[in-house]
């Protein structure tokens, strides 16, 4: 809990610095997430969407609309994760999983499969797999997937929008079960909605970061 407590305090500073800049950004993102944004079944699983709409010139779009930046999105949303917790929480990449670490191994928190990527017309998403980690519960084994899904919504002469989503499904986590589903939602969950959120309005800047595997650079763009 103390470690939990240390990095949700290094984030709201960072937010808070970081949201000192956001009427300079070249794009605009309004968050649209549901009020009940997580909901928990009776069994335990976890469902969570996180949205935004996010509103950019059409000469940035044409820049960015690309099956190579499907894949940068991805490595955007797992290096903010460690940056906005000042690098307490890290990510560790092999060829068939993604750690997500404390500091270092042993303390994988969530490890999730290599990332599966699906293009159609307007819309790209990308999928993690998660496997295992000290935050599911071990009981479930194999527990659900994140996403992050785009879709061109609407365009003008002068600006593109963009629906972007961030989905945890079927999610079992080992707070929920171990301790009780109200502590999870206090702690866990918080934090990721927080942190999500700040990721999808960190998009105004209309910057990502190159992935480090290239997998769809040769791949044609979506139209």
């Amino acid at each position: 809990m103390a470690a939990v407590a240390t990095a949700l305090g290094a984030f709201i500073a960072w937010f808070w610095a970081r949201a000192q800049r956001r009427k300079r950004l070249p794009g605009r993102t309004l968050i649209v997430s549901r009020r009940k944004s997580t909901v928990i079944a009776d069994d335990g699983a976890v469902h969570s969407v996180q949205s935004a709409e996010l509103t950019l010139p059409q000469a940035e779009f044409a820049r960015l609309w690309t099956a190579a930046n499907l894949e940068n999105l991805g490595r955007t949303y797992w290096l903010f994760l460690s940056r906005s917790t000042l690098g307490l929480i890290r990510v560790k990449y092999t060829e068939t999983d993604r750690s997500v670490v404390f500091l270092r191994r042993p303390l994988v928190l969530l490890r999730f499969a290599a990332p599966e990527y699906e293009l159609e017309s307007g819309r790209g998403r990308i999928s993690w797999r998660i496997i295992d980690g000290l935050l599911v519960s071990r009981s479930r084994g194999e527990s659900g997937w994140l996403a992050v899904d785009v879709r061109s919504t609407q365009a003008d002469a002068d600006l593109a929008r963009l629906a972007v989503d961030v989905e945890v499904a079927n999610f079992y986590p080992a707070i929920a079960s171990r301790l009780s589903k109200t502590v999870y939602e206090a702690t866990q969950a918080f934090v990721h909605v927080l942190v999500t959120h700040a990721f999808l309005r960190s998009l105004a800047t209309l910057e990502l970061a190159e992935s480090k595997v290239g997998k769809l650079r040769a791949t044609d763009p979506p139209e």
